[in-house]
């Protein structure tokens, strides 16, 4: 007999019919003359309730089925007098696939996520991690709808770089080389001629670079795929292994930029609130109480947009007023997640975009302003998250891009084929970046971006 996904079996109305499901055990309560088992396959949040007269099912069998068991049912679906359920299934037959046994990490209710993600392989079996995987998906399917219902062309970049795009240095190595017999030259450093690619290659931390290439030959794409960042940085905020979505678009302005990142995300939420409604009620109720009222507030209002300048001057008048925080405010510096959190959780109330900021705190692919202090960066601020976007009108002035390059001693040799797209046909173009796992956090409430990805990647970290 054909297998009934239980999402499926929840929404019919063909009493009587004989049905077979197949899942893992939630709960199993034995009575005197009735077995009540708790079934779910993963396809929805909510179990479907197998009830079993011990008379047609054996002892022994009936022991097997323990809090994490996999088992099969075939029975009659009725409809079902206790509450909870619309329907439930009167078991006819039942198989155990898979025993349980009471040393299984998820038996218990309640425990903490730092114990869940110690067992990162079992945790997707919790409603919980289900219900974040499940939403998880649909915002994957969210975003690459979006983006082809708005004549943008996905794009494949390159996971193995020879560029840093952030310039920052914090890159995994890529090498075929023997490690422990590394050749070198006279200066001490090592010769990658031998090696694979013949030179040193390391996993990419974005692929807007790339992307700019596909934008000025296809007009729009957008790049989502994995971004690997060596930052040993242990916060409910990184990742050493994360999604980006990363659009980049030609003949795009500053103010049309803004407009792509407030229309996207706005889908994106929407998506979740039509799409996911019974893991989001679920994550609602168990995770974070204000969860859909703040997904519906963003959804509906206008995004704040406000220059760096008059962020500043808006923090530092809280500070004037007596709000403390942890690091101080002043023109020039990089915005604090407290001081992000700050403007959009109290003193604006809705999320914001930040444009503007100083040329100094900001990549060298930026367009300067004509004040030559500042430059067209535009960051996303979100609740409780803070940056969740952070974008660009990227210069495209052969002149200007070098002048920075010279400026912060970028290596030339990696950026030749960067510099060609200002050197033959160069046009306007922006783009943005969206660190899938960030829009996760904020679409299912969870706290730490190690809970909304199957398997985290952190600093002395790399199991499963």
């Amino acid at each position: 007999m054909k297998r009934i996904k239980v999402v499926d079996v929840l929404k019919s109305t063909d009493f009587g019919t004989i049905v077979n499901v197949k899942g893992w055990v939630r709960t199993h309560r034995s009575g005197k003359s009735v077995d009540f088992i708790a079934l779910n396959d993963g396809s929805t949040i909510k179990n479907v309730q197998i009830v079993v007269d011990p008379t047609k099912v054996d002892d022994a069998t009936l022991k097997l089925v323990t809090t994490g068991s996999c088992i099969s049912v075939v029975g009659e679906l009725v409809e079902s007098l206790g509450a909870g359920q619309s329907v439930e299934i009167q078991c006819n037959e039942l198989v155990v696939y898979g025993t349980c046994g009471s040393d299984y990490p998820m038996q218990k209710k309640g425990q903490s996520f730092e114990v869940m993600r110690k067992n990162a392989h079992l945790r997707l079996r919790t409603n919980t991690f289900g219900a974040v995987m499940r939403i998880r998906h649909n915002m994957a399917i969210a975003i690459h709808k979006y983006f082809h219902e708005h004549g943008f062309f996905y794009f494949h970049s390159p996971l193995i770089t020879a560029s840093d795009c952030e310039g920052a240095g914090q890159m995994f190595q890529v090498t075929t080389k023997n490690l422990y017999d590394l050749k070198k030259d006279e200066n001490g450093k090592i010769i990658y001629d031998d090696d694979f690619f013949g030179r040193s290659t390391s996993l990419t931390v974005s692929g807007q670079l790339e992307g700019e290439l596909g934008a000025t030959a296809l007009g729009a794409i957008y790049t989502f795929g994995p971004t690997f960042r060596a930052e040993n940085s242990n916060t409910p905020r990184h990742l050493a292994e994360f999604w980006m979505i990363e659009p980049e678009v030609a003949f795009i302005d500053l103010n049309d930029l803004m407009d792509l990142e407030e229309d996207f995300i706005k889908y994106c939420v929407q998506w979740a609130l039509d799409n996911c409604a019974d893991d989001l009620e679920f994550l609602n109720k168990m995770i974070d109480k204000t969860l859909i009222e703040r997904l519906k507030s963003v959804v509906k209002g206008s995004f704040e947009r406000l220059t760096y300048t008059r962020g500043i001057e808006i923090l530092e008048e809280a500070v004037k007023n007596g709000r403390k925080f942890e690091f101080p405010v002043s023109w020039g510096m990089d915005l604090a997640s407290e001081h992000e959190r700050y403007l959009v959780e109290e003193y604006f109330k809705k999320p914001v975009i930040m444009t503007d900021y100083p040329k100094e705190i900001k990549a060298f692919y930026m367009k300067i302003n004509e004040d030559g202090k500042t430059v067209q960066g535009t960051d996303v601020l979100f609740p409780q998250i803070g940056e969740i976007i952070g974008g660009s009108v990227r210069e495209e002035n052969y002149d200007k891009l070098m002048g920075e390059i010279e400026a912060r001693q970028i290596p030339m040799k990696d950026m030749w084929w960067y510099l060609d797209t200002r050197r033959y046909g160069t046009c306007p173009h922006g783009g943005f970046g969206l660190g899938f796992e960030r829009l996760i956090l904020f679409v299912t409430g969870m706290q730490n971006i190690r809970d909304v990805i199957p398997f985290p990647r952190t600093p002395k970290s790399a199991d499963f």
